[in-house]
């Protein structure tokens, strides 16, 4: 399975890592990492970038919107200030396929010029203009699950069968994506873990992760220090790592092609031991 991301073809014969690169002050476990006396520095993006390509990222994902339970919502300019300058950089210095984590049309566009080669949308292409905005990128997108808003989707979710609500959701918009003009081949399905989910949920969807994409669309699995692995194992966020590591794997198992994560070194490691145990002839 080969995915064309821009001027990069990403292999997806076996699960690859997808490095988080986030662009602001007030995401849940690196926000604010990257900027220096209150602006947003390049250099420490850029290297971090090229840190975790050296550690074995296949993508790295730049997001300039926080979406954790309970997040402001940013204005697209702020947005685009936040994401294209970042873009841009990895672009001209690094080899890499850059995935954008954005909903806004104007931010998928702009990214799209800037040498983004995938878009990671956490509103599956519902805001105004994105869903246009996508198609005419050319580029790939990943279409995830969310129950409502940031700000409000941990409140109380709800569902009578959440496998089953997930993955019509998916197809559905997999439908509208494909009357749109977008082929099939570009799409990637994400389930959402942690957006608006409990932790019954989350787990009930990992059981039953390959039932949620049809055979021939790559599956997203985001699951990385999710605050999940707090409450189920105790941890807190710098705690979260053993546990994150063990989702990863099971979600690599269960037919996930590419797994999000903040600690790209350690999970490439779990997926290459993986790799050596379940497909030695690969």
């Amino acid at each position: 399975m080969k995915l064309t991301c821009g001027i990069n073809t990403l292999d997806l014969s076996r699960p690859v890592v997808m490095g988080i690169l986030n662009t602001t002050p007030d995401s849940f476990s690196d926000g604010g990492s990257y900027y220096a006396g209150g602006a947003l520095n390049l250099d420490l993006a850029l290297k971090r970038a090229e840190q975790m390509l050296r550690e074995g990222a296949a993508i790295i994902d730049v997001g300039g919107e926080s979406t954790r339970p309970g997040a402001a919502p940013v204005s697209e300019q702020e947005e685009l200030d936040r994401v294209v300058p970042v873009v841009e950089a990895i672009s001209a210095n690094l080899d890499a396929v850059i995935s954008v984590d954005t909903s806004t049309a104007s931010v998928i566009s702009a990214s799209a010029a800037a040498g983004a080669g995938l878009i990671n949308d956490v509103r599956a292409l519902e805001r105004p203009g994105a869903l246009e905005a996508a198609a005419d990128s050319g580029l790939p997108i990943c279409l995830m699950h969310m129950q409502g808003q940031p700000g409000s989707m941990q409140q109380a979710p709800h569902y009578d069968d959440v496998v089953a609500e997930v993955g019509a959701y998916l197809r559905e918009r997999m439908r509208t994506c494909e009357e749109a003009g977008i082929d099939r081949a570009r799409l990637i399905l994400d389930p959402g873990f942690g957006f608006g989910k409990t932790d019954e949920h989350n787990l009930a969807l990992l059981r039953s992760l390959a039932q949620l994409a049809p055979s021939d669309i790559p599956l997203l699995a985001g699951l990385s220090r999710k605050s999940m692995v707090g409450r189920l194992l105790r941890r807190e966020v710098d705690e979260r790592l053993p546990g994150s590591l063990a989702l990863a794997m099971l979600a690599a198992q269960r037919g996930a092609k590419i797994l999000r994560v903040h600690d790209v070194a350690a999970t490439v490691d779990v997926l290459n031991m993986q790799q050596l145990v379940d497909n030695p002839d690969s």
